[in-house]
This record gives C-alpha cells, sequence and structure tokens, in this order.
C-alpha cells in the first residue's frame, strides 16, 4: 500500500481518502482570489506542526508578505513565527528568478540555477514538503515550450528523487470548470487539484476539485470550501459523513 502524507486540511484528505501519495508532485491550480497561495501555506504549515520540514518558494512575492498575508487570514495560526523561528517552515525568496534573468540569456541555463537552488536548499535542511509558488515565474524564464514541458519534468523527478511531497501553483484564465483548459504541465506532475471561483462580485462561490492523483484513489465530487481564521475547511461528502 502506497505511503500517504496527510495534508492537515480540514475536509481535503478526506477527499484523498487519507492523504496524499508520498513523494507525489501536485499542481494546484486556480484563479485570482481562489486561495492557491493560501492554501499551499497551509499545508507547509501544517506539516511542521506534525513534525516535517517544509519549503515555501515564494518566486514572484516577498516571503514577508507570504508572511503577512497568512497571518491575517489564519489568525489562529499563533505560532506561525516560532515554527520559522526552529527551522519548520523556511520561507526562500524571490531572489532566484531575478538571479536567472541576470544570467547567460539561456532558458535551460537559467532554469537550471533556479532547480541547483531549490534542491540545495532542500537538501539543507532536510525538507519533505515543498512550495513552488508559482509556475507563471518559472514560465517567464522559460519561454520555448518545448524546453519548459522537459524542465517541468525533470523538476518533478529531481522532487520525487529527493523524496519530496510538493505542490506547484499555477494559474488558470477561466475560473469556471466548463472553461477549464489543461496545459502541458498538467499532464506531467502526479496530481492535480483545481479550485474554482465562480459568480459575481455580490457572490462568490468557492469549490475545490481533484481532477488526478496517481497511485491513489480519490473522491471526484466538486466540493465547496471556506478559508477561516483556523485555515481552510472544505465542506466534502467524505468528511461530513464521519
Amino acid at each position: 500500500m502506497v505511503g500517504l502524507i496527510e495534508t492537515g486540511i480540514s475536509g481535503l484528505d478526506s477527499m484523498l481518502y487519507g492523504g496524499v501519495p508520498k513523494d507525489n508532485q501536485i499542481i494546484l491550480a486556480g484563479g485570482p482570489g481562489a486561495g492557491k497561495t493560501l492554501l499551499a501555506f497551509e499545508f507547509i504549515y501544517k506539516g511542521a506542526k506534525m513534525g516535517e520540514t517544509g519549503i515555501f518558494f515564494a518566486l514572484e512575492e516577498d516571503p514577508k508578505k507570504i508572511i503577512q498575508n497568512a497571518k491575517e487570514a489564519f489568525s489562529e495560526f499563533t505560532d506561525i513565527d516560532d515554527l520559522i523561528k526552529s527551522g519548520k517552515i523556511i520561507i526562500d525568496g524571490n531572489k532566484m528568478i531575478s538571479a536567472a534573468f541576470q544570467g547567460a540569456g539561456q532558458s535551460d541555463v537559467e532554469f537550471g540555477s533556479i532547480v541547483s537552488s531549490i534542491e540545495d536548499t532542500i537538501v539543507k535542511n532536510h525538507a519533505t514538503r515543498a512550495v513552488l509558488d508559482s509556475s507563471s515565474a518559472l514560465e517567464l524564464v522559460i519561454r520555448d515550450p518545448q524546453i519548459y514541458r522537459r524542465s517541468m519534468w525533470a523538476l518533478a523527478a529531481n522532487f520525487r528523487r529527493l523524496g519530496v511531497t510538493s505542490l506547484l501553483t499555477a494559474e488558470i484564465q477561466n475560473p469556471d470548470r466548463k472553461d477549464l483548459i489543461f496545459k502541458p504541465e498538467h499532464f506531467i506532475f502526479d496530481g492535480m487539484i483545481i479550485m474554482y471561483l465562480s459568480g459575481d462580485e455580490s457572490r462568490r462561490i468557492r469549490a475545490l476539485e481533484i481532477i488526478k492523483m496517481r497511485g491513489h484513489d480519490h473522491s471526484f465530487v466538486t466540493a465547496p470550501y471556506d478559508i477561516t481564521a483556523s485555515g481552510f475547511d472544505v465542506f466534502s461528502p467524505e468528511a461530513i459523513s464521519k
């Protein structure tokens, strides 16, 4: 039986029938405002609470902003600073992307420097969970679609080799299920979770769906979710029936 890693997120582990297969690499996709970065942070936070070391690679936003937003959204996570000080949560910066743009001008070389920095940080800190936020930053470095796809495959394979379970956040242009368009990297990664945001400004509806999870069964229900002071709450039928 495959070993499972609990996300620690209320309702999501029920949809995953126990958790994410160990060493799986997951795409977490959604439109603006869906809460991708916050859910990814909670994945790292809940892992730290269970004794795992997790690294959040903030490739676009300032790490200080990531922490500030998490504290504001999850006001009951009062030990974020303590977990950061103890090294259980590591927020690495967007300096990797800046350094890549100052490189030789070859996308594969620039991407290689980013991957090398990521791997060094993971190995140095013995991390078992990682988040890359987000794939759009990597797309800016790699313009050629074929090189990008090959590079993403290599990235997923390297994470697997290092024994890391990861989330890669990704933007989707249309937040509604009927307009979903899959990109090449969506087929490379082991799993894919989509966060939908529908409705108008006066009535926004958030819902989550597990599209695939290689090597493990999961729920195919699209479940609504809420972002609360104590974390995400996914209202899955599996969780409600318990």
